[in-house]
């Protein structure tokens, strides 16, 4: 099976970019301009892990689409309250967004990524997609804290370089901050939690999407969600920062 993911390190670019997000938080795209120039080999390994797997296997097969079912808002909604889908639903109604908008910004950061072969990158913009249900799934908000905790959370799963970076950086900051001191513990509790939960890239999404939200962390082993203030970047859309930490 060739290797077809980039392993080049672009520290400088991760430099630039992760300069560009302490700037404007709300810039997502540079969150993908870090990843991507930091990823090194974690691609690969990802895509392999996932591939081997049964549900892996069956998502490459089927070519199946993940954004195709979070972009049918009005079947979500049409699931039973409390679901993980219809509490997806909630929540990108709540915060103003939308599945293309983690698109845009990939495509922003990072390209289009056509150079990759289709099964590749079926399962980067998978696991892309599947980013603001794990928001949901960890109870972790859209406010930075909730990003940055998240984050913490998606390093202990993919031992990605770039993710550990950005959380480093959040740590570091967190430490010239008189009340930085609950933040790091958040963090270290979102990874720890991340090294807890059953491996969240491999699973069936779309199965899961109609269950209980309750029900869908106990099979993940995904503990209950911790109580935080959200902290909203100035910048926040307006219908943000009257959702709640989500």
């Amino acid at each position: 099976m060739a290797e077809l993911f980039p392993h080049r390190i672009r520290p400088l670019q991760a430099w630039r970019a992760i300069r560009a997000l302490l700037r404007d938080p709300d810039d997502t795209a540079q969150v993908f301009r870090i990843v991507d120039g930091l990823s090194g080999r974690t691609g690969e390994r990802v895509f392999r892990r996932f591939h081997a797997t049964a549900v892996g296997a069956r998502v490459v097969a089927e070519r199946r689409c993940l954004l195709a079912t979070l972009q049918d808002r009005s079947a979500l909604g049409a699931l039973p309250a409390g679901s993980l889908g219809r509490s997806y639903h909630d929540f990108m109604a709540g915060e103003a967004i939308s599945a293309d908008g983690l698109v845009e910004a990939s495509v922003e950061g990072r390209g289009a990524r056509e150079t990759l072969d289709p099964e590749r990158r079926l399962v980067l913009e998978r696991l892309r997609d599947m980013h603001d249900l794990w928001h949901v799934v960890t109870g972790y908000g859209r406010d930075l804290v909730g990003e940055a905790t998240l984050l913490a959370f998606t390093f202990a799963q993919t031992r990605n370089p770039g993710i550990g970076f950005i959380v480093g950086v959040a740590w570091w900051r967190a430490g010239r901050n008189p009340e930085g001191r609950g933040f790091r513990r958040l963090l270290q509790d979102g990874y720890r939690r991340g090294r807890r939960a059953a491996w969240l890239p491999a699973q069936d999404w779309e199965a899961l999407l109609p269950l209980p939200l309750d029900e869908v962390r106990r099979r993940l082993g995904v503990e209950p969600p911790p109580a935080y203030t959200p902290v909203r970047s100035a910048g926040a859309p307006r219908a943000q920062l009257a959702a709640g930490s989500g």
